[in-house]
């Protein structure tokens, strides 16, 4: 009875000293300063088509503009999307350039606390320092909201943020934006947005149990978002299936109307009508080359090759 008390002991001691060491583990990189000016209409432009406007502006409830966004309802709690206005208390007026860039890039705040990865950090990890410098001039002109955004409804384990830490370790995968050596500019500049800015795989691409995603099952579709809505594959093979073309796949990223005459709803709807209907018609038409993997329009045309 005594050794095995002594083993419980051990093994308390042994996993106390592993959780503290968990906890004091130090989490992302420093960041080098960002000296390069930044252009007010760029960063605007990336903000609208990396989901910002979309996910911190609460519209049904007649939010102002990025002073916090609609909850997020996952298996994991409620998350409520912070304020990015400029206001010094409950947005990011006192914030450096230096601290957007980590918050973006590696989803830790000033404070050195690890983000939900309900905030899609991991695909902006590749983001240029020019980047972020256009999107932090963009934030600057946002004007002050003196509101807080709700705290986040997290119950245990999961309020435990140093948790996020084994998260990261695990899942927090390189965005993998980089052009492809032999593929068009415009299939290379697609890759660059839904790999990267548009986040599609975020929704697009099934989570496990922890709420990492299936590396192995990119663009396979997920069947449990959010709220309870689903978001369908958009590999080749399935869009094909589906009789999405480059065209019409352009088209719906700008209108919201898919091949059938239907509309998108739910997430999708409100991607196109805060998002990708901005963007330029051929970032959108590079999107849906990058999608259904041609280097041209042309390629569509068995006949043209």
């Amino acid at each position: 009875m005594r050794r095995f008390l002594t083993l419980v002991s051990g093994a308390a001691v042994l996993g106390a000293a592993s959780l503290g060491v968990v906890i004091a583990w130090p989490v992302g990189s420093a960041v080098t300063p960002i000296a390069i000016e930044g252009n007010v209409d760029r960063g605007a432009y990336l903000a609208r088509a990396s989901g910002c406007i979309a996910c911190h502006t609460n519209f049904e409830a007649g939010g102002a503009p990025l002073a916090g966004g609609a909850p997020l309802e996952t298996p994991f709690g409620t998350f409520y999307p912070p304020n990015l206005t400029t206001d010094p208390e409950h947005g990011m007026g006192e914030w450096t350039a230096e601290q957007f860039a980590k918050a973006v890039r590696q989803g830790i705040g000033p404070d050195g606390t690890p983000y939900y990865p309900s905030f899609p950090y991991t695909f902006y990890a590749d983001f240029s320092d020019q980047d972020i410098a256009d999107l932090w001039a963009a934030f600057q002109t946002v004007p002050p909201v003196d509101e807080p955004a709700p705290e986040n409804d997290v119950s245990f384990p999961f309020d435990q943020r140093w948790g996020l830490k084994l998260w990261r370790a695990a899942f927090f995968y390189d965005p993998d934006t980089e052009p492809i050596e032999g593929r068009s500019d415009a299939w290379n500049r697609g890759r660059e947005l839904v790999r990267g800015a548009a986040h599609c795989g975020a929704c697009h691409t099934p989570r496990n149990l922890a709420g990492g995603r299936d590396i192995g099952a990119s663009f396979a579709g997920n069947a449990q978002l959010p709220g309870g809505s689903k978001a369908p594959a958009i590999r080749p093979k399935d869009l094909v299936k589906n009789d999405w073309t480059v065209s019409n796949l352009a088209y719906a990223l700008q209108t919201g109307i898919t091949p059938s005459g239907d509309a998108f709803g739910g997430s999708m709807a409100e991607v196109v009508r805060e998002g990708t209907r901005f963007l330029t018609p051929a970032d959108r038409e590079a999107m849906a080359l990058f999608l259904l993997n041609k280097d041209t329009v042309e390629a569509e045309n068995p006949a043209s090759n």
